[in-house]
């Protein structure tokens, strides 16, 4: 009789409470995972604004650090208003182009330092520069193995497997019924998950709920130039992603 107390009646209740236990501890790391990028971001704006104040930096690593200052999304942001001039789809800027893409940025540098820049880029003389190379060379350099975690990380959440994650691609993967401000009735579940898509654009009125790749991984690239060892940075992103 008392064994049978205990299987129909604390049985039960000690499964709920490992499952609330452990639903709470996978909130808490998810929290704590956006919490870090948001240290890790702080940090490598820091260090941009530093070099940027020390001077004596070649064209490319300037136009870098006053990228990365902006924090994650800053390389997103020029390569969105790039993009956004590019009518005939050649992917292809000419100084001009180029010149007008900065000022639209916000940039602090001269004109002169802008034609420093673009000849930097300008590697065969043509007289422009591919904007998929350009944006290439701009990205902090990453290692393989940090690659490839960005490419999971992508993957997942990328559920269409079309090359671009949009809202649609978030509601098959995630749910922000969790979320405080859906819970107070704030914001709804969509808006909350679009408010976590523009974390990965440019801003600036870029923002159109989709998030390529490219821009995908030049997020990650920044948040990256912060940390020094692999292995940290995957087992970040395994949190944030929940990724085996």
């Amino acid at each position: 009789m008392n064994d049978e107390l205990f299987t129909k009646g604390w049985v039960p209740k000690l499964l709920l409470i490992v499952i609330f236990l452990l639903m709470s501890c996978r909130l808490s790391l998810q929290a704590k995972s956006i919490s870090d990028f948001q240290q890790l971001e702080a940090n490598i704006v820091n260090k941009s604004l530093a070099q940027l104040s020390a001077g004596d930096m070649d064209p490319i690593t300037k136009l870098r650090a006053l990228c990365l200052s902006r924090g994650a999304t800053g390389i997103n942001g020029l390569g969105r208003i790039f993009r956004n001039m590019d009518d005939d789809g050649s992917k292809a800027l000419n100084e001009y182009e180029f010149t007008k893409g900065i000022k639209e940025c916000g940039l602090d540098v001269s004109n002169e330092e802008i034609k420093e820049m673009f000849r930097s880029f300008d590697e065969d003389g043509s007289g422009s520069i591919n904007m998929t190379e350009f944006l290439l060379k701009l990205r902090p350099p990453m290692s393989q193995a940090r690659l490839a975690m960005i490419d999971k990380a992508f993957s997942k959440m990328d559920k269409t497997g079309d090359g671009v994650i949009t809202l649609e691609d978030l509601k098959n993967v995630y749910t922000a019924r969790e979320h405080p401000k859906f819970k107070s009735g704030e914001k709804t579940e969509d808006e909350i998950l679009t408010d976590f898509l523009h974390n990965f654009e440019g801003g600036r009125g870029n923002l159109d709920g989709k998030v390529t790749k490219e821009e995908f991984i030049n997020y990650y690239a920044t948040i990256s130039a912060s940390i020094d060892n692999d292995e940290y940075f995957e087992f970040m992103m395994k949190k944030a992603y929940a990724l085996e």
